[in-house]
C-alpha cells in the first residue's frame, strides 16, 4: 500500500456516502490516500467513514468526514473554509456529488434550479474556493464526474433555471454539460470522466441495468493517480480519452459559463 503513488495524497470526494462516490473513497483509501469524505450531512459522512473502517479495512486516521448540503451555497462555503484550514495542501478534488433533476421544477433558497446548483454551481464554487489549496503543488488536479448525457445538452444562457420550459432530463443534461465545460477552465488542472452507466440512483435516467459502482469508481480513481498523466480539460469515457461535446472545448463558452456561474453563486469577478 505504501508504495502506491496515492499513499501521500489527500483527496476530497464529494457525494462520498453512496454509489460511485463511496466506492471512489474506498478505492482511494485502500491505496493509501487520505480521503476527505463529504456527505450531505455530517452524520451521513460520519456513517460512511465508519462503514469504510468496518468493511474495507481502512485506517480511521485516513478518513475525515465533512457535511455540506449543496442545495445551500453557504454550506458549500463553510465546507471550503473547513477544508482549507485543515488541509492547506489538497492534491485532488473529486466533484462527484450529484442528483437527478426532480419531476417538478425546483428552485433552491439561493434562487437556482436545484440540479444545476447541486451538480454544477456548488462544485464550481467549491473548486474556486479550494483553488489555493489545489494549486499549492503543480500536480494538484480536479476530477469532475460527468455523464455522456452532456452531449444531449445545451446551456440555456438566458434562462439557466429553465423556468420557461422545464424537463428533468434537459435540466440534468445541462448540469452535466456545465460540469464538463468547467474542466477546460485553465485555473486548475481538471478533467471530466464519464464512469459508464452504473447501477446507482441516477440509473433511471439512462437504462435498466448498469455496471457496478465499483467499476465506475475505478475509472475515477485512475485519473486521481499522479502517475497517470492528464491533459487539462480532457474528457474520458471510462478510461479512454474522447472528444467531449464541441461546447466543452470552446474558450468563449468556458468564459461565458464562468461569468454566469460567478453571477449565480454571488462571486464578484
Amino acid at each position: 500500500m505504501s508504495d502506491s503513488p496515492l499513499s501521500s495524497r489527500t483527496v476530497l470526494v464529494t457525494g462520498a456516502t453512496s454509489g460511485i462516490g463511496y466506492e471512489t473513497a474506498r478505492q482511494l483509501a485502500e491505496r493509501g490516500a487520505t480521503v476527505l469524505v463529504h456527505g450531505r450531512t455530517a452524520e451521513e459522512a460520519q456513517a460512511a467513514t465508519a462503514r469504510l473502517v468496518a468493511t474495507a479495512g481502512v485506517q480511521s486516521a485516513q478518513l475525515h468526514p465533512y457535511g455540506a448540503d449543496f442545495s445551500h451555497l453557504d454550506e458549500v462555503e463553510a465546507l471550503a473554509r473547513a477544508v482549507v484550514s485543515a488541509r492547506p495542501h489538497l492534491d485532488v478534488l473529486v466533484n462527484n456529488a450529484g442528483m437527478a433533476a426532480p419531476e417538478r421544477h425546483t428552485v433552491t433558497a439561493d434562487g437556482n434550479e436545484i440540479a444545476f446548483q447541486v451538480n454544477f454551481l456548488a462544485h464550481y464554487l467549491l473548486t474556486c474556493l479550494l483553488e489555493p489549496a489545489l494549486t499549492s503543488d503543480p500536480s494538484g488536479r480536479v476530477v469532475n464526474v460527468s455523464s455522456a448525457l452532456h452531449r444531449t445538452a445545451s446551456i440555456q444562457w438566458s434562462d439557466p433555471n429553465r423556468s420557461r420550459s422545464y424537463s428533468r432530463l434537459a435540466a440534468y443534461a445541462q448540469s452535466q454539460l456545465a460540469l464538463t465545460v468547467f474542466a477546460a477552465d485553465p485555473r486548475v488542472t481538471a478533467v471530466s470522466v464519464h464512469p459508464g452507466v452504473c447501477d446507482t440512483t441516477l440509473l433511471l435516467l439512462y437504462a435498466h441495468e448498469g455496471s457496478s459502482p465499483a467499476e465506475g469508481a475505478a475509472h475515477v480513481v485512475r485519473v486521481c493517480d499522479p502517475a497517470v498523466e492528464i491533459v487539462n480539460g480532457a474528457y474520458y469515457d471510462r478510461d479512454v480519452r474522447v472528444e467531449p461535446a464541441p461546447a466543452a472545448t470552446e474558450d468563449r463558452t468556458v468564459k461565458r459559463l464562468n461569468k454566469l456561474a460567478d453571477l449565480l453563486v454571488g462571486r464578484s469577478a
